[in-house]
């Protein structure tokens, strides 16, 4: 390590950002060409998010949210800074990058919540007034579900668009960062380390 490095990013941030990445975008490419890959991928990032809202509680210290869940007036500044590309520059997540992350992690929850629904494994189901427990759906029983599965079906489709736009303003504003301050974050989130 260069003397003027220091680490950031510690193996599971680093581990959980690429695995979450490839698992993203199996599911959305897969979606129905290879359903039972495209269900993996969608159980493997609820696992991850998971984990890493754990992580985020008891992690090392960039990886907690405390570290990057600034006040909104900070956010704005850092938000108008950035635009005008003399942003500040944070060793961890900046204000803008702490706002995506939580935001992505509420879209991958719900992205993947709302495919379980679609697909009629939901976790709560109601029959009349009583709610049971869904452990599994047979194929038989799609005619079944097949009213509230296209309303599913729909709500999962926006919410993985919608996690597509923010994935695309996630990297332009990893770009925007890098340019302005002279550092390469896509590198950073591979080795960890940052400069001082």
């Amino acid at each position: 390590m260069s003397v003027n490095e220091i680490k950031v990013w510690d193996p599971f941030v680093r581990i959980f950002h690429w695995v979450l990445v490839l698992s993203f975008f199996i599911a959305y490419f897969t979606d129905d060409e290879v359903m039972w890959l495209h269900e993996f991928a969608g159980y493997s990032i609820l696992v991850l998010v998971f984990l890493r809202v754990i992580w985020g509680v008891i992690g090392t210290k960039y990886a907690r949210f405390s570290n990057f869940i600034y006040k909104q007036d900070i956010i704005k500044q850092c938000l108008s800074d950035s635009l005008k590309f003399k942003a500040k520059r944070y060793i961890g997540h900046n204000p803008l990058g702490g706002v995506m992350v939580v935001v992505l992690l509420i879209m991958l929850v719900l992205t993947s919540w709302s495919g379980i629904e679609a697909e009629g494994t939901g976790f709560l189901a109601v029959n009349n007034t009583n709610m049971q427990i869904i452990k599994t759906a047979s194929a038989d029983d799609d005619d079944e579900h097949e009213g509230g599965s296209e309303f599913w079906e729909e709500i999962h489709e926006f919410f993985a668009q919608f996690t597509l736009l923010l994935v695309i303003l996630h990297v332009t504003g990893v770009i925007i960062s890098s340019l302005s301050h002279g550092e390469n974050l896509i590198c950073a989130m591979v080795t960890g380390r940052k400069r001082e």
